[in-house]
């Protein structure tokens, strides 16, 4: 087996426990650093035979930092790869101007159609799915101080609302949050913004159930310390990255009923889905009284979600750009 020398400039806590982890499983040898003038030093030392770029981050969220990896990127004369994770969403305002900056030798995409544009802009590209990592997301023992009936763990995006107060989020969201509300069970919400939505919900939410950020290894004690765990979707085509880590970690998940959902898990054996609030009230009243039932789902779900570890992801990019004759 080839081990590749593979850098990923990158730092967020969101991505560096997920895709980079997959590579070290597979045996290869994985550095991890920051977009800044410390960057041309860690790639002369290193020597990397890829150099990834993920998402939209502080690493690479502007033109300055965009230009920085164009210029590392040929210096170090190793192959750059881009996953693209905010299509379809941010593909024009954000992903091809970052393609067109830092000219990638390969793209990939959470999501399929896009893919397709790209390739008629003769990027070359395929579609990537987020995953987890069964070490960092796993389950756990219940902790206290996040116990509770159930757990947002989303940002509010208020911005995005007052511009798209339609889009599919917050239908998702009011029609799996809503339910619980109005049940008076207590729902305890983390993330930015949504101090900014106080009327976003049909009931109101208490003040002290609504928590702000979360650091990214702290989800995991929440999902292992309430009875459901809401996740919204962003739309019918695609997953959310929490879809994976959610289930990983033995959370009960409770998402929307979309056909991608159907597509990679089973509904009411991996996790539960709901088309509407009515849906929603009937699946709370269901398993609320049903630990056991509550238990079997969450086991269910761990082995659903290791088929898409970031593990085998990294095997599935690296077959991809060997193909290619990238690497």
């Amino acid at each position: 087996m080839i081990i590749y020398r593979i850098l990923f400039l990158e730092t967020h806590p969101m991505w560096i426990y997920g895709l980079p982890k997959g590579f070290e499983k597979l045996g290869h040898k994985v550095k991890i650093c920051a977009t800044d003038q410390h960057a041309a030093r860690t790639i002369r030392r290193f020597k990397p035979d890829l150099i990834f770029v993920m998402g939209w981050t502080p690493s690479n969220s502007t033109p300055e930092k965009q230009q920085l990896i164009a210029q590392l990127v040929q210096k170090s004369k190793a192959p750059l790869i881009y996953w693209s994770t905010e299509d379809p969403g941010y593909t024009d305002v954000f992903s091809l101007p970052l393609i067109r900056r830092t000219r990638p030798a390969f793209v990939f995409s959470i999501h399929r159609p896009t893919v397709q544009r790209f390739k008629k802009q003769a990027i070359p590209a395929a579609h990537l799915d987020f995953g987890c990592d069964p070490d960092t997301h796993r389950r756990s023992k219940r902790t206290k101080k996040y116990r509770g009936n159930a757990a947002l763990v989303a940002n509010g995006y208020s911005k995005l609302y007052r511009e798209k107060p339609k889009h599919y989020r917050f239908k998702s969201v009011r029609r799996l949050v809503n339910p619980f509300l109005a049940k008076g069970l207590k729902v305890d919400i983390y993330g930015r913004d949504w101090n900014k939505m106080k009327k976003f919900f049909k009931t109101s939410v208490p003040v002290k159930q609504i928590h702000g950020y979360l650091p990214y290894k702290e989800a995991v004690k929440v999902y292992n310390s309430v009875d459901f765990v809401i996740g919204p979707q962003n739309a019918e085509d695609r997953l959310t990255q929490r879809t994976y880590e959610i289930l990983a970690s033995g959370g009960l998940l409770i998402t929307d009923d979309t056909p991608e959902v159907r597509r990679w898990f089973r509904p009411g054996k991996d996790l539960l889905v709901s088309s509407s609030e009515r849906e929603t009230r009937n699946l709370i009243a269901k398993y609320l009284r049903s630990p056991q039932k509550r238990e079997q789902i969450k086991g269910n779900a761990v082995k659903a979600a290791a088929q898409y570890s970031y593990k085998k992801r990294a095997a599935y990019i690296l077959g991809i750009l060997t193909r290619k004759g990238i690497i």
